[in-house]
């Protein structure tokens, strides 16, 4: 029977002990250990395994671990590291992923719940020979539900301490997610405070601790060191332009092949790669763990199924929204017209950032959109300067979902051009909709012609017209229904005026406008798409040919009278 695949699971025990595929990332541990900091920063988008490596990271180094779990992994092929580190180290585990809240008050209490839960973990320390009464005291108030800030300050400082004194060796203290934290409070307008509370903690724990012999952490965002890392001493940070561990974070292109093999997908390779792969991090290009796994599991139940988008629904996708919105503050049209092409724009990054600084420029976005994943690299052009691109079909469809969603919200607005199109559609006046619509095409974000196929892009301008059709009361409009022999782009009834219209949209790849406009006309009498109208009983028939390139549109009309009977 095929191992299942691991949908959301970020336990590495849980993969290895109940039959879920695994991705071999072990040999992160021997970097880890022959590359060595005593604080460790790793820095990727969402979804890319940082949790799920993390878990690895305690399973290997924690007293007690089973050794099996690593049976016919790599580390346990370097015999020596395994006899000297596996199963030798205390370790203490937190996440910060559940500590965000609409209050700093909640969001403290979320923070004391974390410390509360890894106390519980390491119940046992009340039993010890070796503590005393004043330290299962002390290990006593991190159990407890209330706690002051100084407690909950030192509370890793003191876990490693206790720890130590129980074993009699050093500790490794792993924490995950550690910026969650600070994104929501700066969202929330709660900052400082928490910013505060993250910066001392980490400060007690991180900072000439003797009792710890490295930390781990890992973060969406490279927050800059003055934010929360004062003082410590060359922490070692490995962000997405580190070539040093580039390989353990995502999906390699063999990775994915040997994946898709085993559970016979590979007919889906090129897909795959077109949808979810295009990430750059360091000297290797990545797959996104989290869509391959969730595409490759749907397949398994309908082979015929879509690529579809499964990383933007896992968090907010505000920051595209706000960096759409500095179009001429900043941001040129041509920028993002040049993105969505499938082109390159070279920009200044700067990866040390505070998030509370995060969307007062336009060149922090720029970084933003780099560090969290919606843009990849493609080369650099010196030290800070990186050719950004859109890494794959997914993220371009978010940024092409929020162009159209921010078009309709303006088409909604400007309620002159939207009556003047609309009355021009109705009375079969093809050149005043041919201008009414070159002017909504001058005003968006256009698709130019070489990221994408010819249909994907006819699809652009057939939304730009629904997005403006929504807003007429008292029309019925339907997109892609079934007519005649085939689909009709937009059929479109007016029952007061007795009216039906058809409309076929076709991308004139050549700007042969015009000759492209007869071949809409054509497909409609061919495939009959003005059967239902005609059906219906409309006295009047409007057959649209729109032919579109760039910013550019042709429009022409027949007109179709129906006798009545």
């Amino acid at each position: 029977m095929k191992k299942k695949l691991p949908v959301g699971i970020e336990s590495f025990e849980k993969i290895r002990t109940a039959g879920f595929y695994y991705v071999d990332k072990t040999t992160m541990i021997r970097d880890l250990l022959q590359k060595w900091g005593e604080v460790n920063i790793f820095t990727r988008p969402r979804r890319f395994g940082k949790s799920l490596n993390m878990s690895m990271l305690k399973a290997f180094f924690e007293i007690g671990t089973n050794p099996d779990l690593f049976n016919g992994l790599a580390i346990a092929r370097e015999t020596a590291l395994c006899s000297e580190y596996m199963g030798k180290f205390p370790v203490v585990s937190i996440s910060l992923k559940g500590v965000e809240a609409d209050t700093y008050a909640t969001a403290r209490k979320l923070a004391v719940k974390v410390i509360n839960e890894e106390a519980r973990r390491l119940q046992f320390l009340l039993d010890s020979e070796v503590l005393s009464y004043e330290d299962k005291e002390l290990f006593s108030q991190l159990l407890k539900k209330e706690m002051d800030d100084e407690t909950l300050c030192f509370s890793l400082r003191e876990l490693s301490e206790l720890l130590r004194k129980h074993f009699g060796q050093k500790v490794i203290i792993l924490i995950d997610e550690y910026d969650v934290p600070l994104a929501k409070a700066n969202e929330k307008n709660y900052y400082a405070p928490m910013v505060s509370l993250i910066r001392n903690l980490f400060e007690q724990a991180l900072k000439t601790n003797e009792n710890l012999y490295f930390a781990v952490l890992s973060g969406c965002l490279r927050v800059a060191k003055e934010s929360i890392f004062t003082g410590l001493n060359n922490p070692k940070i490995f962000s997405i332009t580190n070539v040093r561990f580039d390989e353990y974070f995502g999906f390699t292109d063999t990775e994915v092949k040997d994946l898709l093999n085993y559970y016979h997908l590979d007919n889906k390779y090129e897909t795959i790669k077109d949808w979810y792969d295009g990430y750059r991090f360091g000297n290797i290009d990545v797959y996104c763990p989290w869509d391959v796994i969730n595409y490759c599991d749907e397949l398994l139940d309908d082979p015929s199924l879509e690529p579809k988008d499964y990383w933007s629904n896992t968090s907010s996708n505000d920051v595209i929204r706000i960096f759409i919105e500095k179009v001429d503050r900043g941001l040129t049209k041509s920028e993002i017209e040049a993105l969505i092409a499938g082109e390159t724009v070279s920009k200044e990054i700067h990866e040390d950032l505070t998030y509370n600084k995060l969307y007062e420029s336009i060149d922090h976005l720029w970084s933003v959109l780099f560090t969290t994943g919606y843009l990849t690299q493609r080369g650099k052009i010196d030290e800070k300067t990186v050719q950004l691109a859109i890494p794959n079909m997914e993220i371009r469809k978010l940024f092409i979902n929020q162009i159209m969603f921010m078009f309709k919200e303006q088409a909604g607005r400007d309620g002159e051009l939207l009556n003047t199109f609309c009355s021009a559609l109705a009375a079969g006046q093809p050149d005043e909709v041919e201008s009414c619509f070159n002017q909504y095409l001058e005003n968006t974000i256009s698709i130019r012609d070489t990221f994408v196929r010819k249909p994907l892009k006819e699809n652009f301008y057939h939304g730009i017209l629904l997005g403006i059709l929504a807003f007429k009361n008292g029309w019925y409009v339907q997109s892609n229904k079934a007519a005649g022999t085939g689909y009709g782009d937009i059929l479109i009834q007016m029952e007061e005026l007795n009216i039906g219209i058809v409309i076929e949209v076709k991308y004139a790849e050549n700007e042969n406008l015009t000759e492209v406009c007869q071949d809409a006309l054509r497909q409609i009498d061919q495939q009959k798409y003005d059967a239902e109208l005609k059906k219906e009983g409309f006295s009047l028939i409007l057959k649209y040919g729109i032919a579109c390139c760039r910013k550019k549109c042709k429009v022409m009309v027949v007109k179709e009278e129906i006798p009545s009977l």
